[in-house]
């Protein structure tokens, strides 16, 4: 009986811990995105002033906007992916922290 309540409350604490990185990760996913989306469209807009043909401001246009859709569409599938598998993917994750912090004191 004992045993049961130990390992429920191990269950409950590597459920927390899992959420808390899941969360962690989701936050540092969405900053990332926001800092790219910053990031390209401060250069596209730094560079259009030098761009004299009109084709070529499309062109590059064209790649910017390409290059956020799809970045942004990984992320968010990754994302999904996470909320599914988060119980495998952070559970090996804190299986092996444990297993470190175990080996060095």
């Amino acid at each position: 009986m004992e045993a049961t309540l130990s390992q429920q409350r191990g269950d409950a604490t590597l459920e927390q811990r899992i959420d808390k990185m899941h969360s962690r990760d989701r936050a540092g996913l969405v900053v990332f995105v926001a800092v790219l989306w910053c990031t390209m469209l401060f250069a596209l807009f730094s560079v259009w002033s030098y761009i004299s043909i009109p084709a070529i401001r499309i062109i590059l246009s064209i790649a910017c906007g390409l290059v956020l859709a799809f970045n942004t569409a990984a992320i968010f599938a990754m994302l999904r992916h996470y909320v599914e598998d988060k119980h495998f993917i952070y559970g090996l994750d804190i299986k092996h922290l444990d297993e470190m912090r175990r080996r060095r004191g």
